[in-house]
C-alpha cells in the first residue's frame, strides 16, 4: 500500500555518510576483524555504512562445496563442517553472551540448510546458477553478522547488519556481468531504513537479488562493486576501499621495485590502468561513483599511517601551463600472454566492411580483442588477443577470407606469439607535446623493439606491444624515465685497481651534486676486479665499497656481472666503464654495444688494436643509440684527446705536437741516479701507478704507440 506524505520517513542520504569496504584479507581472522572494528569505531563520520566480504578463502571454499556435490564427491560434508568450525571458533573468540548465542544459533541453522541443499545437488548431479549463488553468499552473511555484533559490544554504538539481498537489485547483462537497478534498489533501501534506522550499518558485499527476488552475486570483484553502488545510493561523502597495499602504484611493484604510491588518480586514469591489468579496481566499480563525483580512496588496513590513493575528478587547475612533462603520465600497466594477429593486403584498401568482417569473425569465436592498430593506408589491421584464443582466431580468419587469400587480395593472416602490452596512462598526456617522444626514446635506449602502437583520442593512454621477454625491461625503462631523473644510469666498473678505485671515490663524492645540479642519477650496480666482484640490485654504498667487496664479494664472473648491471634491475640506461688494460675485456665491447650498453674506457688497447675491430666498433656505435667514449690516461689524466677533438671540430689545425709521451720513462729517467738499481726504480714507478700493468709495454715503446694511434683515429 502506498504511503501518504505524512507517513513517509525521509531516507537519510547525503555527505554525512562515509562508505567503507573491507575485503576478505581484512577480515581473515578474529584479530583482523578486531582491527576492522577499531577502524569503524574511530571514523568520526556522522553516518557509516561498512561493506564486508567473506573471510579470506571462504568464498572459494563455498564454490568448492558446490563443485564437490555436483561431482557426487562425499567429501563435501567434511568440507562444510570445516567451514562451520572456522566461523564457530572465530565467533567464540570475538563474541560473548546473547550475541554469541544468537550468532551460533543462526550459523547452525544456515549450515543445516546448506547440507540439505548440497544433498539435493549431490543427488541431481547439477546445480543451477541461483543455487550456486545462494550457497556461496553465506560467507558474507556470517562475516557481516559477527562484525556488527563486535562493534556493538566494543563501542556500544547503534549498529545493525544488512543482508543486501533485501536491498540491492540487479539485472543480468550477459558476459557474466550484472547491471544495478538503481531506482528499485533505492526504494528497497528506503524501506529497509524505515524498519532498521541506524547510523552505523554493516552490509554484505558481493551478493544481491534479481527483480524476481532470486539470490545472485555481483561476480568478480563484487564487494568493491557493492561498495560503489552503495556510495551512489547514499550520495556518500567518500568510499574507502580497504586492502593490504598502501595504494595504487605507478607500476607493479613486483616488477618495478621503486614504483611509487600515487596520491591521486582521475576516474578515467584508474579505469585505464585497471583495463590494462593494474591492481586498482575493476572498471565497473568506478561507474556508480563517477556520476556523483564521489571519491574512492584505496587504503591499507595494515598500515593506517599511509594516506592511500584518492580516485576522483581532477580539479580544474590540475593541468596548468608549465607543469612538468612527467606529471602527465600517472602510471604504467602491462598485460602478458598475448598474441598479435596481423591481416594485411592491398585488397583491403578502400574496401568497405573489411574491418567489420574481421572483427565479426573474431566475435564468432568469442575471442577478446585487447588492442587494435590500423594503418592509415588501410593496408593492414593488427590486433592483440589472449594467447589461448589466437589459434581459434587465426583459423576462423583463414576460413572466412580463404577466397581473398587465394586471389591474393589479402597477402597474409599472420600471428606473432609471446607478446605483451605496455600501457602508459595519464590525463591529457596524449595532447601534451613530448610525452610520446619521451616514451619511445626510453624504449629505444633500452633496446626494446615495438611491434605495434595504439593511441586513442581519449588522451588517456598510449599502448605498445613488445615481446613478452622484453616486457619487464620495457616497463622499468619507461617508469625510470618518467619517475626518476631524466638520466638515471646503472654503472658497472670493470677494474677496481688504481684507476677504477679513484673513479669510484670520485663518484662517491660527486653523486649527490650530479643528481641535484645536473639531474643525473648514477647508481653503481657492480664492481669487479680480476678475482672478486660486488653486485647490487639497488646501488652499492660507495662510502664503503672496498670493505663490501672484501666481505660480500663473490668470485668474479664477467658474464654474470654484465647481466646484473644491465638486465636485473629497474634502470634502463647502462654504462660499463673499463678501467683495465685487459685486451680480453676490450674484445667484449662489440657485444656490449650491440646489447644497448654504453661503453666508457681509458683502456688504450681499445683503439690501438686491429683496425678492423676498431672500425667495427665505431660503425655499430653510429648505427645504434649507444655511446662509446674513449679518453686514454694521457697527460696525467688531463682530457687531452677530447680537447683536441673539440679544437679540430671548430676549425683549428694541429701543426706540431711536442711532449713527453711516456710518463713512466720520464719518471725512471729522473730517478735512476746514483747507486739505485734499475729494477728498484721500476718497482717504485709501478707502485706509484705510473707504469702499465706490464712495464715492458712502456720500455718497448708499445704504450707510446698506442697513445699516438688512438689520438690519430680520434
Amino acid at each position: 500500500m502506498q504511503q501518504t506524505s505524512s507517513e513517509k520517513v525521509e531516507f537519510p542520504k547525503g555527505d554525512t555518510w562515509s562508505i567503507h569496504k573491507f575485503g576478505g584479507t581484512c577480515v581473515g581472522s578474529s584479530e583482523r576483524i578486531r582491527n576492522v572494528a577499531h577502524v569503524i569505531i574511530n571514523d568520526d563520520s556522522e553516518r557509516k555504512l561498512v561493506v564486508v566480504s567473506a573471510m579470506s578463502k571462504v568464498t572459494n571454499m563455498m564454490y568448492d562445496l558446490v563443485c564437490k556435490a555436483q561431482s557426487r564427491d562425499d567429501s563435501y560434508i567434511a568440507a562444510l563442517d570445516a567451514v562451520l568450525e572456522r566461523h564457530k571458533l572465530t565467533a567464540l573468540d570475538l563474541l560473548e553472551g546473547d550475541d554469541l548465542a544468537s550468532f551460533l544459533l543462526q550459523l547452525h541453522d544456515d549450515i543445516n540448510n546448506l547440507k540439505a541443499m548440497l544433498r539435493a545437488i549431490y543427488i541431481a548431479g547439477h546445480a543451477t546458477e541461483s543455487f550456486t549463488d545462494f550457497v556461496v553468499g553465506h560467507g558474507e552473511l556470517w562475516s557481516a553478522q559477527m562484525l556488527a555484533s563486535l562493534v556493538r559490544k566494543v563501542s556500544g554504538m547503534d549498529c545493525n547488519w544488512m543482508d543486501t539481498r533485501e536491498v540491492l537489485i540487479v539485472n543480468p547483462s550477459g558476459s557474466n556481468q550484472v547491471d544495478p537497478d538503481y531506482l528499485e534498489s533505492e526504494k528497497r533501501l528506503e524501506k529497509w531504513f524505515l524498519q532498521n534506522p541506524s547510523k552505523t550499518v554493516i552490509a554484505t558485499g558481493f551478493i544481491a537479488s534479481t527483480p524476481q527476488n532470486i539470490p545472485t552475486t555481483l561476480k568478480s570483484d563484487g564487494s568493491d562493486f557493492s561498495a560503489a553502488i552503495m556510495g551512489a545510493l547514499f550520495r556518500a561523502r567518500q568510499v574507502t576501499i580497504w586492502t593490504d597495499v598502501d595504494g595504487v602504484c605507478s607500476a607493479d611493484p613486483r616488477k618495478v621495485s621503486e614504483a611509487v604510491v600515487l596520491k591521486t588518480l582521475s576516474y578515467q586514469e584508474a579505469w585505464e590502468m585497471s583495463y590494462f591489468g593494474a591492481n586498482v579496481l575493476h572498471p565497473r566499480t568506478i561507474i556508480p561513483v563517477m556520476q556523483y563525483d564521489i571519491p574512492i580512496i584505496i587504503r591499507n588496513i595494515f598500515n593506517l599511517s599511509a594516506p592511500g590513493t584518492m580516485i576522483c575528478q581532477p580539479s580544474v587547475n590540475e593541468f596548468e601551463d608549465g607543469q612538468r612533462l612527467e606529471s602527465y603520465v600517472k602510471g604504467f600497466a602491462t598485460i602478458d600472454n598475448l598474441a598479435l594477429v596481423n591481416v594485411e593486403g592491398t585488397g583491403m584498401v578502400g574496401v568497405p566492411g573489411t574491418a567489420s568482417a574481421i572483427f565479426g569473425a573474431v566475435k564468432d569465436v568469442g575471442a577478446n580483442v585487447i588492442m587494435i592498430s590500423q594503418a592509415s593506408s588501410e593496408h593492414s589491421i593488427c590486433f592483440a588477443v589472449p594467447e589461448k584464443e589466437v589459434k581459434a582466431v587465426a583459423e576462423v580468419l583463414q576460413s572466412r577470407f580463404r577466397q581473398a587469400l587465394d586471389a591474393e587480395r589479402l597477402s597474409q593472416v599472420a600471428v606473432i606469439s609471446n607478446c605483451s602490452i605496455l600501457a602508459a596512462v595519464g590525463q591529457k598526456m596524449a595532447s601534451t607535446p613530448g610525452v610520446s617522444a619521451t616514451l619511445f626514446n626510453a624504449l629505444a635506449k633500452a633496446n626494446i623493439n615495438v611491434r605495434a602502437i595504439a593511441q586513442g583520442c581519449s588522451e588517456y593512454n598510449i599502448t605498445v606491444v613488445v615481446k613478452q621477454e622484453d616486457c619487464v625491461k620495457a616497463l622499468r625503462a619507461v617508469h625510470s624515465r618518467f619517475y626518476f631523473s631524466k638520466t638515471t644510469i646503472a654503472v658497472g666498473i670493470v677494474g677496481s685497481g688504481l684507476i677504477g678505485g679513484t673513479l669510484l671515490d670520485q663518484l662517491r663524492d660527486q653523486a649527490a651534486v650530479l643528481k641535484e645540479q645536473f639531474n643525473i642519477d648514477l647508481r653503481v650496480m657492480g664492481i669487479t676486479g680480476s678475482r672478486r666482484m660486488l653486485l647490487s640490485d639497488t646501488g652499492i654504498d660507495l662510502s664503503r665499497w672496498r670493505d663490501l667487496q672484501k666481505v660480500e664479494g663473490e668470485v668474479a664472473d664477467l658474464e654474470k656481472f654484465v647481466h646484473n648491471v644491465h638486465g636485473n634491475h629497474f634502470i634502463p640506461n647502462t654504462v660499463l666503464v673499463d678501467c683495465t688494460a685487459d685486451s680480453g675485456v676490450v674484445s667484449r665491447y662489440y657485444e656490449w654495444l650491440r646489447r644497448g650498453i654504453h661503453v666508457i674506457t681509458p683502456n688504450k688497447k681499445a683503439n690501438s688494436g686491429p683496425l678492423e675491430q676498431y672500425l667495427k666498433l665505431r660503425a655499430l656505435q653510429r648505427q645504434s643509440y649507444t655511446h662509446y667514449f674513449y679518453e686514454a690516461t694521457v697527460g696525467a689524466g688531463l682530457p687531452i684527446i677530447s680537447t683536441l677533438q673539440g679544437l679540430l671540430e671548430t676549425g683549428d689545425k694541429i701543426l706540431r705536437i711536442e711532449g713527453i709521451f711516456s710518463g713512466t720513462l720520464s719518471y725512471i729517467f729522473n730517478n735512476f741516479i746514483g747507486t739505485r738499481a734499475f729494477s728498484e726504480v721500476v718497482a717504485e714507478a709501478k707502485e706509484a701507478g705510473f707504469t702499465e700493468p706490464d712495464p715492458r709495454d712502456d720500455f718497448s715503446g708499445t704504450d707510446v704507440a698506442r697513445k699516438v694511434i688512438s689520438a690519430n683515429f680520434l
